[in-house]
């Protein structure tokens, strides 16, 4: 199944359940993300896998219920990140116009 397939079923789910709140989807985001983090720290690879793809719906259904097509919002992050220039720490990337002179 494609990423637009995905995201019409995930819409259609989303508006038979009647969700519709903004704010309380962020926190199902937010508690996704924190389940993801548990999964990283634990290094459990099937919860790490169902936890990027429940995180990966909540964003999906945060952005349906702003009226947002979610392919957009990531096509959009795309061309903001793709010439990015900067410098890998420590396992992070930091932006250029992040970056000190410590980070030099």
């Amino acid at each position: 199944m494609t990423f637009e397939q995905l995201t019409l079923r995930l819409d259609e789910w989303r508006k038979q359940r009647n969700l519709a709140d903004p704010k309380a989807q962020t926190m199902k985001v937010m508690e996704e993300v924190g389940e993801l983090s548990a999964a990283i720290n634990k290094q459990d690879r099937l919860k790490l896998i169902d936890s990027i793809g429940d995180t990966l719906v909540t964003v999906i259904l945060l952005a349906q219920m702003e009226g947002l097509d979610p392919t957009k919002c990531l096509e959009s992050a795309w061309k903001v990140i793709v010439d990015r220039k900067g410098r890998t720490v420590d396992g992070t990337f930091i932006k250029a116009e992040d970056l000190t002179n410590a980070d030099l």
